[in-house]
């Protein structure tokens, strides 16, 4: 329970003062010894603490997600997570759900309909992954969210087919790898922020993502912003606080 049902609980008699005052104490921090989970997350940003679970073990990673699922009334997010992390949560948190290309285990708990319209355009299929965690966090923190696949440089026709889909966005998320060339495009097409995404796609020379990082970094259209090498979380989570503006 959050803060407000804890309230409601009191009010309604079904929790007493003593153990609403328990379930208080636990929301702020929780402390598991390995991990001490900020349940007042939402109530500052927004959106409750997101569980990063690449280098925990799946056993650390599935007790974070199943407190969260049942401390809070809010959506549970943890990315890059193995399919061991959603078969040890599955059983506590029945409608848990796991997306596989972008290892994304989540949990959905949305109690308005989805505002606004971020567009995610990813330049090939191999960026396909960090697109779809983009996708996964806006769609959790409310915001309406289409995709365009497969509309990289290299067949440009392919993009200028959407421009309709594109000029009605009120933010844009671009994921791409090789040269990054897309976010300059879309950037130079639109009014509305870009959020560029550099990917890890790509042959030599493109260094494992810094070749695309580099050239979005420099991009001459105004209104483009980067975030990390194939970080579609930190994008998707920004693209939905504009969202809301």
């Amino acid at each position: 329970m959050d803060y407000r049902e804890v309230l409601e609980a009191v009010r309604d008699g079904r929790l007493s003062v003593d153990d609403a005052m328990g379930n208080l104490s636990r929301l702020d921090v929780e402390d598991l010894g390995f991990a001490r989970i900020d349940h007042h997350r939402s109530l500052r940003k927004g959106f409750p603490e997101v569980v990063y679970c690449e280098g925990k073990t799946p056993e650390q990673s599935a007790e974070i997600l199943i407190r969260l699922a049942q401390s809070g009334s809010g959506p549970v997010l943890g990315t890059r997570a193995q399919p061991k992390v959603f078969e040890l949560v599955k059983d506590a948190v029945p409608d848990m759900e796991y997306d596989a290309p972008a290892k994304a285990v989540y949990l959905k708990r949305q109690a308005a309909p989805p505002v606004g319209h971020v567009l995610v355009l990813s330049a090939g299929t191999s960026d396909l992954p960090v697109a779809q965690e983009a996708v996964i966090t806006a769609q959790l923190m409310g915001a309406r969210v289409e995709h365009l696949c497969d509309v990289g440089v290299a067949g440009l026709h392919r993009l200028l087919g959407h421009l309709d889909e594109i000029y009605e966005a009120r933010v844009l998320i671009v994921v791409a790898g090789m040269e990054g060339a897309l976010a300059s495009v879309v950037g130079g097409l639109v009014d509305k922020p870009v959020i560029a995404v550099p990917t890890s796609v790509g042959y030599g020379s493109h260094f494992g993502g810094l070749a695309p990082l580099l050239s979005m970094l420099n991009s001459c259209s105004s209104g483009v912003g980067v975030v990390n090498i194939d970080n579609g979380f930190g994008a998707g989570y920004l693209a939905a606080l504009i969202n809301r503006l």
